[in-house]
């Protein structure tokens, strides 16, 4: 347990910052289940993986920080519990020595509306939305995109982001349970009521944060729960506008990585632009003997995530 997968760091160069990462804890007090493919899912025993991942984080000593790509609690948490499922989660992260950054995704929005999650994880977004930017060093910015500010989940019934989503919805997924896929063909597998869109104005704040990182020379790193790139991920884990996104994204140089979560496999591909995407493994189908967090080291040229059992290392080179 808690073996590190073979990734050597450059000769005599230290990293400008490194970073944990670990992605879908889904927590729940509940038995183990399976996803509707028959994976197996481990409820009670990923905060284990959790209370793992921070000790090992606390251990390193050089960690800047910890970014959680999402969906900290599972849908099937009993409703009435929640609330202190969250809580219970949350404060395992409260744990590390240093700050962390989270994502919300979908299991996050189906046990708590955004005005409650959102202050809980110390989001500040403004409006409910939870998308945001850091530099952790002047050579990078860590861009957050909101998956699912157009969301049929987690805004109220009446909202217009839930009635445009409904309608989005309603265009592209001829089935009843909106949460299926069937008798969709290829990319159109992905209009499901589990994922979102990223909205006009988060596209132009995107859009402005990218100019703004090109004229300070920055590097940009992107993390969204959705994943932006389908040799990454399954058709059924995209997000509904990935491409829209990556248009933006591919306006501009400056974007070295995508990094999320969402579909639990994992995955890594380089897009036509040179464009890194990694989606991280899930915490949550890890059996009891099995591990799935890591961290990054950034460099000038490259991020190299050192993962811990199930999460595939993985260097990722660029130009300086």
């Amino acid at each position: 347990m808690g073996s590190i997968n073979g990734l050597v760091s450059p000769p005599g160069k230290r990293p400008l910052f490194s970073f944990g990462v670990i992605s879908d804890v889904q927590y729940a007090d509940i038995p183990d289940g399976h996803s509707f493919l028959g994976v197996p899912r481990y409820y009670r025993h990923s905060i284990h993986v959790l209370q793992r991942a921070v000790q090992k984080w606390n251990n390193h000593q050089n960690l800047n920080f910890v970014i959680n790509f999402g969906d900290i609690v599972d849908g099937k948490c009993p409703p009435g519990q929640s609330l202190d499922a969250v809580k219970k989660v949350n404060n395992e992260f409260q744990k590390i020595n240093g700050p962390v950054y989270h994502l919300i995704g979908n299991h996050c929005l189906y046990n708590l509306p955004r005005d409650k999650l959102l202050p809980l994880l110390k989001i500040q977004g403004l409006n409910g939305l939870a998308y945001y930017d850091f530099s952790p060093s002047p050579e990078y910015r860590i861009v957050v995109l909101d998956g699912y500010d157009i969301s049929a989940i987690g805004w109220p019934q009446g909202h217009s982001k839930t009635l445009q989503a409904l309608e989005f919805l309603e265009k592209k997924n001829p089935n009843s349970d909106k949460n299926s896929p069937s008798g969709l063909l290829g990319l159109d597998r992905r209009f499901v009521m589990f994922n979102g869109a990223v909205g006009r104005e988060q596209l132009e704040w995107l859009d402005g944060i990218l100019q703004d990182a090109t004229k300070l020379k920055q590097k940009v790193i992107v993390c969204c729960h959705l994943p932006l790139d389908l040799c990454a991920s399954s058709q059924e884990a995209l997000l509904w506008n990935y491409d829209e996104v990556m248009n933006v994204i591919h306006l501009y140089n400056c974007v070295k990585a995508c990094l999320s979560g969402h579909d639990h496999k994992g995955g890594y591909s380089v897009d036509s632009h040179g464009v890194h995407h990694r989606s991280f493994e899930a915490a949550l189908e890890c059996p009891p003997d099995r591990d799935a967090y890591g961290h990054i080291d950034v460099y000038d040229d490259r991020l190299l995530l050192f993962g811990t059992d199930r999460i595939q290392s993985t260097e990722m080179c660029f130009n300086p």
